[in-house]
């Protein structure tokens, strides 16, 4: 068994058990697919995870570093200054848990008892001392990126506008606009000459943290059922599963 895959977890770590959280990522494979959801954090056996992406994790890193460089000094990122953002990379006595995974906001959700989680990547301050979620993204593509258009990218926004929801159920005053540093590998070099550059984008996000409270009593009348739910609507692992059955001795 591959030591990135280990089923069924420890149930400490399934709904009900004393370490889970409903975290981010959770929320967004409930409204995917509310049957994997359910078999992951109510039976302990999470789909199949893909290799870790060292080199966007790499370039976290960086742009951490990067911008906490401007957050200690109180002044605005090159970036910033260039798209005409009201903004600066605030310092917060909490930045670096809410950067933590597995801790991050928390928030414990009265209506459920559920405690709801996402680690941030940053956060930015404007003028009106309103909070703004930054979130970084890396890939590699032809053309240049500017806007969040494809229905995967849905996924991005939603997390986002969770971010957004956990710092305002903490009382923090939250700008509805968030922003995406997304770091794009540029392809046309002439050679490697061991390093990768990258063109840096700024794209802003006007979020919508309306759904998030539907999606969390959702969450939890699901996995409140003894009944395992149907599957999403393009759920690559339940077709995988139902192929599967079909050959199976």
């Amino acid at each position: 068994m591959s030591q990135y895959y280990k089923i069924p977890r420890q149930v400490d770590w399934n709904f009900g058990g004393k370490r889970w959280k409903l975290s981010r990522s959770k929320i967004d494979l409930f409204l995917r697919c509310p049957k994997c959801f359910y078999i992951d954090n109510k039976l302990g056996i999470k789909q199949p995870p893909g290799f870790p992406f060292n080199l966007n994790s790499a370039v976290d890193a960086l742009l951490k570093k990067e911008f906490d460089i401007h957050r200690v000094a109180d002044t605005q990122h090159p970036l910033i200054e260039k798209y005409g953002v009201d903004a600066r990379p605030v310092a917060h006595d909490d930045l670096d848990e809410w950067r933590e995974n597995f801790k991050g906001v928390q928030y414990v959700h009265e209506p459920t008892g559920m405690t709801v989680t996402g680690a941030i990547d940053d956060l930015w301050i404007n003028s009106k001392n309103e909070y703004i979620v930054v979130d970084y993204k890396a890939t590699s593509k032809n053309d240049e990126i500017t806007v969040l258009d494809q229905d995967w990218q849905d996924g991005y926004k939603r997390q986002m506008e969770v971010y957004q929801w956990l710092l305002r159920q903490n009382g923090y005053k939250v700008s509805n606009t968030g922003y995406f540093v997304y770091c794009n590998g540029d392809r046309d070099k002439e050679a490697f000459d061991a390093k990768l550059e990258f063109d840096i984008t700024l794209i802003a996000h006007e979020g919508n943290d309306e759904w998030v409270e539907q999606a969390i009593l959702g969450a939890h009348k699901c996995l409140m059922s003894d009944q395992i739910p149907e599957s999403g609507d393009d759920c690559d692992f339940c077709t995988y599963r139902k192929a599967m059955a079909k050959v199976e001795l």
